[in-house]
């Protein structure tokens, strides 16, 4: 299993904003921005507003992600493209998307206007490099690949350690493969009021294996011996559940249902909810679970 702190490939600061020459302008601009948004920033030395907006292009690209990229012109070195652009004052920013200039601005903004102006842009580049990285890793689960889910949750990850999506997915992830240990340090990533459901999914899994029995056998015999042992049952199928055994799990809690639907103030149906949740809202076993469910209640 690829664990976070093991993978590379996140866009760090010096893939996100560069310097560039009329040399490299085409390469760094031109063609940069057939893949990525390129805001340019034409700059000198002596100009006192460069000062100011260049550390807010700098946090406010940074903060995109790898959405969008800077690169800065010093025009005294660099003279050839300004003048091309026509640029009469500086400090000059312009956004260039698919080889071409697409907007921009003169002199200093605040940075709330400066955040505005690079968000906009980033939204013209389509998915976000972590939106692609999600996709990814939701393919890959689709064609079985765990590892390359990993992989991907977790270069999503070092772009961005709060997103609840890549939290949840990776955790998902760590606790279908049985690391429980480390399912759990990714959820204590996810902020304190996150809503998404392999987040909900994850902590209800550990929730059951932490309520598991380690053996079964002395509650299958109180099973064989008394049908109505409603708390050797539901015992039995919490660890059905935490070995991932669910549907089997389900159907112990469904006869318990079945057979008390109000014992122990419903814990039998309590504990299938739970389930419920462990295993995905949109899950077999919660669909089919939820049928079984229904035909008792309203038989």
């Amino acid at each position: 299993m690829t664990l976070i702190g093991e993978t590379q490939g996140a866009p760090a600061a010096a893939d996100l904003i560069k310097d560039a020459t009329d040399a490299s302008f085409i390469a760094d601009v031109v063609e940069a921005s057939k893949t990525t948004p390129v805001i340019v920033d034409f700059w000198a030395t002596w100009c006192g507003p460069c000062r100011q907006l260049g550390p807010a292009l700098e946090k406010a690209v940074l903060a995109a992600k790898g959405a969008v990229k800077l690169v800065k012109v010093d025009i005294d070195a660099n003279p050839a493209y300004a003048g091309q652009l026509r640029v009469q004052s500086i400090p000059a920013v312009f956004a260039f998307v698919d080889g071409r200039p697409v907007d921009g601005f003169m002199g200093a903004l605040p940075d709330s206007q400066v955040k505005q102006f690079v968000d906009r842009l980033a939204k013209q580049g389509g998915a976000s490099p972590i939106d692609e990285l999600l996709g990814m890793a939701k393919e890959s689960l689709e064609l079985g690949d765990a590892g390359g889910a990993a992989q991907a949750y977790a270069q999503a990850l070092q772009m961005d350690p709060t997103n609840v999506k890549a939290i949840g997915g990776m955790a998902r992830v760590l606790q279908q493969a049985g690391d429980l240990d480390q399912a759990r340090e990714v959820l204590e990533m996810a902020p304190p009021d996150a809503k998404d459901p392999d987040i909900d999914a994850v902590r209800a899994a550990l929730a059951l294996a932490d309520q598991a029995p380690s053996e079964t056998a002395e509650f299958e015999a109180r099973i064989l011996a008394d049908a109505d042992d409603h708390e050797a049952r539901l015992e039995y199928a919490k660890a059905l559940a935490a070995s991932g055994q669910m549907h089997e799990a389900v159907d112990q809690l469904i006869e318990s249902i079945r057979r008390d639907r109000e014992w122990n103030d419903q814990a039998a149906r309590k504990q299938l909810l739970t389930i419920f949740e462990a295993a995905g809202p949109m899950s077999d076993v919660a669909k089919q679970g939820r049928r079984k469910l229904s035909t008792i209640l309203f038989s």
